[in-house]
């Protein structure tokens, strides 16, 4: 059906190097004052805590899992969620590839998000969040695949169903 990132490696290594305030405090790019979560937690913004443990965008992955219909999945680290995820929908090659895109989504909202409060001063809330993995993900599904028939309306509420992967 559609397949993303083979083994799924490069995909989580990626996140674990973007240019977070930690990762630039540690090059030296930053100064120690400035490594602080762009949310406002008051924690150090690692790509652990900004994807994965940030009390602000954290909670994103409940609402992503409830949307789809999975079990929440917890991690200690990037690598460890990316495979959790991606395995907790099933185990066919496509319900695998559809986690990977949703998971792709998700880490692609939150790092654009985290720019525009950085850069840009202007803050989206979290259900705004998952607004647009939902509208990411159909749009991306829908590129990729131009004779899948998929109804945007069916698509935000029940995209397993949608795909025929329930």
């Amino acid at each position: 059906m559609f397949q993303i990132g083979g083994s799924g490696g490069l995909t989580w290594k990626m996140v674990t190097r973007l240019p977070t305030k930690a990762n630039l405090v540690t090059r030296g790019i930053l100064s120690t004052e400035a490594h602080l979560c762009t949310s406002g937690c008051g924690e150090v913004e690692s790509a652990q805590h900004l994807f994965l443990s940030c009390s602000f965008f954290g909670p994103l992955w409940s609402l992503v899992s409830s949307w789809i219909g999975s079990s929440v999945v917890t991690a200690q680290t990037l690598s460890d969620h990316f495979v959790r995820f991606t395995d907790s929908a099933g185990g066919s090659r496509a319900r695998r590839s559809f986690m990977q895109l949703i998971w792709l989504a998700c880490v692609w909202v939150v790092w654009t998000e985290r720019n525009h409060r950085l850069f840009k001063g202007s803050a989206n809330t979290i259900h705004h969040m998952l607004d647009k993995i939902k509208t990411f993900s159909y749009r991306w599904l829908k590129v990729t695949s131009c004779t899948l028939a998929l109804n945007c309306h069916r698509w935000w509420s029940s995209p397993l169903l949608c795909l025929g992967l329930v």
